[in-house]
């Protein structure tokens, strides 16, 4: 069995797409609709793709908060240039955080939906 996708259910896939093609850094492979009321994206470079999903009216129950307990890991070539695209796209971040493990430093980010974003460097 292959791992082949991650589905994060969005408010707006717009802003979504954005955040992850462009702070991220998933190319857009795939968006169209997905039945009479919704619209799907699938994003990636790889085996592994992320599909958001944007549904009218939406599965997206507003009371929740999204990202609970939920975080997606991205391996990236620098931490400050990550830092410096998320500051400057209004995204909050805490910083570099230096790992227990002495090869890897990361730092987290919220999606526009709050899901937990990892951003990590292995040295």
């Amino acid at each position: 069995m292959n791992f082949c996708h991650i589905i994060l259910t969005v408010k707006n896939l717009d802003v979504s797409i954005k955040f992850y093609r462009d702070i991220v850094g998933l190319p857009l492979k795939i968006r169209q609709p997905a039945g009479p009321n919704a619209e799907l994206a699938f994003l990636g470079n790889g085996d592994t793709l992320l599909e958001l999903l944007c549904a009218k009216p939406s599965f997206y129950d507003e009371d929740k908060e999204a990202g609970n307990g939920v975080a997606l890991g991205f391996v990236v070539e620098s931490l400050e240039n990550k830092l410096n695209l998320l500051r400057e796209g209004g995204y909050e971040t805490d910083g570099v955080i230096t790992s227990p493990a002495p090869n890897m430093q990361f730092l987290f980010a919220k999606d526009p939906d709050g899901y937990n974003i990892q951003f990590v460097v292995r040295k």
